[in-house]
């Protein structure tokens, strides 16, 4: 019989392999970051599975005049050794976070003078060179809106801090990396940052999509849920979607997670304490949890299913506790892998048990373990 196919050429051949493995590179799914805060003791940190992070970020620096200082040298030891680590992980990123919740005071003022932008961005070079970091992590709470009480905040911090940003990408040059912390609520995700004009210039927003019940409630609820609730719009998601929705590429957002509970102290004993009047109590580690938590001391263990998050209850004393756990830190991870975010950012390392902590559930879901 006769056979009237011919030999594919050689050349065709090697541009269909070529083709095809670009098409499977593509593919190939990111391995997400995952990025730590860390303002616990010098002496545990190397306690902790560092191997299983990407990102280990010093918390916190501060302003001193226009300047980013570290003030003790304590501090500038547990730096040290942060930096030391990466002889048991090469692959990790160190980084020096400037601010938190109570140590902005300074900002709104300084940031607003180009004269001190400069000063930091050139204090700033000079820290990470002296310590042989990564970058910086400007967690400003907040630029625009009102934070943490008594600090100063106006509307052009809004512009401000992407000025700021500009001055330290300018300074760090384009290997350094920048990131910036971000609160999960409508008002900050709409009012404290020009999007547009900053994501470019960062590596990626840390999004604190926890403490989304905050100090200040006074109606309980989940602090850290993945999901929205008929009665509570705030979550993960609904961080995560909005920042899309405004343009903030998947790729550069970081998922924040909670590794310690808040515990709200209810006036009513209904709905297993979900959505009750309510004022804050305590915060709680989850390396503390088996302890604090057990049924001895009176709490039951719940899961909603709608918010993918749990909560303990205790009748008697009429306290909640919401926090995440195991089963929700892998939802978690494995929504920033299914979304192909930037990563999964936690706080804090130091609120993790050494072994089978929550850092060990990320690292498993992530392996597909």
């Amino acid at each position: 019989m006769y056979n009237n196919l011919r030999p594919v050429p050689f050349y065709l051949v090697a541009v269909l392999i070529l083709f095809f493995s670009m098409q499977l590179k593509a593919q190939k799914t990111v391995k997400p970051n995952v990025i730590a805060y860390y303002s616990g003791q010098n002496s545990v940190i190397d306690s902790f599975p560092i191997e299983k992070l990407s990102h280990l970020i010093y918390s916190f620096g501060h302003l001193k005049g226009d300047s980013l200082n570290i003030r003790s040298a304590k501090d500038s030891a547990l730096i040290t050794k942060m930096v030391d680590l990466k002889k048991r992980n090469p692959d990790l990123k160190v980084m020096i976070a400037m601010g938190g919740w109570s140590g902005c005071k300074d900002c709104s003022e300084v940031f607003s003078r180009a004269e001190g932008r400069k000063t930091f961005a050139k204090t700033t070079k000079a820290i990470l060179d002296f310590f042989h970091a990564d970058g910086i992590d400007m967690d400003w709470e907040y630029p625009a809106v009102v934070g943490f009480p008594g600090h100063r905040y106006t509307v052009d911090d809004k512009h401000n801090f992407t000025l700021l940003i500009k001055e330290l990408r300018k300074k760090l040059g384009k290997k350094a990396e920048i990131s910036f912390a971000a609160g999960g609520t409508k008002n900050c995700i709409d009012s404290c940052f020009e999007w547009d004009k900053v994501m470019p210039l960062v590596n990626r927003v840390n999004v604190m999509s926890y403490d989304l019940v905050s100090g200040y409630a006074t109606t309980s609820g989940h602090h850290s849920p993945l999901y929205g609730t008929p009665q509570q719009e705030l979550s993960c998601d609904y961080a995560v979607k909005a920042l899309i929705g405004l343009g903030v590429p998947a790729d550069k957002i970081a998922l924040g997670a909670a590794f310690y509970a808040r515990v709200f102290g209810n006036t009513t004993d209904a709905n297993q304490g979900l959505y009750q009047p309510t004022k804050f109590i305590s915060g709680t580690s989850f390396k503390n949890f088996k302890k604090q938590f057990s049924t001895e001391n009176g709490y039951s263990y719940y899961w909603d299913d709608v918010a993918k998050a749990p909560y303990y209850y205790n009748p008697q004393s009429k306290y909640l506790a919401t926090f995440d756990d195991p089963k929700s830190i892998s939802l978690k991870t494995q929504y920033v892998i299914d979304q192909k975010l930037n990563g999964i950012m936690f706080w804090e390392l130091t609120d993790d048990a050494y072994t089978d902590g929550l850092l060990d559930v990320i690292d498993k879901t992530i392996k597909g373990i």
